[in-house]
């Protein structure tokens, strides 16, 4: 396992620190299950997977075309089994990215993605009947979008994460 590299770390810029999870996505018949790769310095969902299965193939795609597009300090995750096989670590480490992750049953330790989880679920799929994964995915789709380029955040002084994520990348690369 990795040790929990967060604890009193001042996020200080957009990729900085990402968080790593799944959860479940309830259908009329059946489940889907939700990866996301969330920077948590401005709460920018950076990728998502949908996927039928629990395989690690969704995981591995997802976290492939985050760092197609920007590299992290750090990644956190939890202990689940696809985040410590040696595909996904080996991921990382091949980017230069530092792998920590949380404590057991210690669900607080990611609480930037466990708070994108819930607002994932109550403003679109507890309202939604998803009919069939294409459906599931173009709304998800749908909803990614709005929540990182229109929904504003009391955190992030109501500006999207979106705006944060790109502002704040080009004003340290200005003054770096």
């Amino acid at each position: 396992m990795y040790p929990y590299l967060l604890r009193g770390l001042a996020i200080s810029c957009p990729d900085h620190v990402w968080g790593v999870d799944i959860t479940y996505v309830r259908m009329r018949a059946a489940w889907m299950y939700l990866v996301a790769v969330l920077d948590w310095y401005s709460r920018y969902v950076v990728a998502w997977e949908l996927d039928q299965t629990l395989g690690l193939g969704f995981v591995l795609s997802a976290m492939g075309r985050a760092l197609s597009g920007a590299r992290p300090s750090i990644c956190n995750s939890d202990q689940g089994s696809h985040f410590t096989s040696p595909q996904f670590v080996g991921l990382l480490e091949d980017a230069d990215v530092r792998v920590g992750m949380d404590g057991r049953g210690r669900a607080l330790d990611n609480v930037f993605t466990e708070r994108l989880w819930r607002s994932v679920k109550y403003e679109e799929v507890y309202i939604r009947s998803y009919e069939n994964p294409r459906g599931a995915r173009q709304s998800l789709s749908r909803y990614f979008e709005y929540y990182n380029h229109e929904r504003p955040h009391q955190a992030l002084g109501y500006r999207t994460p979106a705006e944060v994520y790109h502002d704040e990348k080009r004003t340290v690369v200005v003054a770096g």
